[in-house]
């Protein structure tokens, strides 16, 4: 077995003698358990995770879906850029969801914003829909649909070919569709893109480079 346990554990003695697992010597990707947790993937704020390390192409058409729960009103949620300009992204600003596509004629956003009392950065979980279809994008959150015009209607593929990048990026990366650096606090589920009827289905367990995240559950109440 060469992978660690996706589990708690306590109390452990050895020789009767209780070990400290308070102040260990040394400690790495260890998270605190906790009393209630729920499936997905809990996102510390201080990192990301990396999918697809060859390169995801959006090209023209993607339906990607997934599930946020937060308490912050900034953070990244996902952005797949290219060396040039193509490039989408997802994130929360000011409490808002800005959807970015880039097909390399320039940047069009479709932005969600709650109404009255709603709030997305109250620690339940939203359900989050973008789609990209050639020139055309839209935004739904939680069954309410945005959409937006886009100018550039000759330009309908995203020719992207970076990983996808979670909750945020390195400092050495640049995307073209993300206007934060801020990483996502909180907890991802269910990230699938579609293209042409075809569902892949991201586990965040299975990402090449995971740093503040920890793909096997997340705490029921946030600390």
């Amino acid at each position: 077995v060469t992978h660690s346990i996706p589990a708690c554990i306590g109390n452990m003695t050895i020789n009767s003698k209780q070990l400290d697992n308070e102040s260990p010597v040394s400690i790495f990707a260890v998270n605190k358990c906790y009393v209630t947790v729920q499936d997905g993937t809990f996102f510390d704020g201080s990192g990301f995770a990396a999918l697809v390390r060859e390169g995801y192409k959006v090209r023209s058409d993607v339906n990607i879906t997934l599930e946020f729960r937060t308490t912050a009103v900034h953070g990244v949620l996902l952005g797949v850029s290219s060396a040039k300009v193509d490039a989408v992204g997802l994130e929360i600003v000011h409490g808002k969801v800005l959807f970015h596509v880039n097909n390399g004629a320039g940047r069009i956003t479709a932005t969600y914003e709650p109404r009255g009392t709603n709030n997305l950065c109250d620690g339940k979980w939203h359900k989050l829909q973008a789609n990209k279809s050639k020139h055309r994008i839209s935004l739904t959150i939680d069954g309410n649909l945005v959409q937006t015009d886009n100018p550039y209607i000759q330009s309908t593929s995203a020719d992207t070919n970076n990983p996808i990048y979670v909750g945020g990026y390195p400092a050495d990366v640049k995307q073209n569709c993300l206007t934060s650096k801020s990483s996502f606090r909180g907890c991802l589920r269910n990230l699938v893109f579609t293209k042409s009827q075809h569902a892949e289905f991201f586990d965040f367990s299975r990402a090449f480079d995971l740093r503040g995240v920890f793909p096997h559950s997340c705490p029921g109440v946030e600390h």
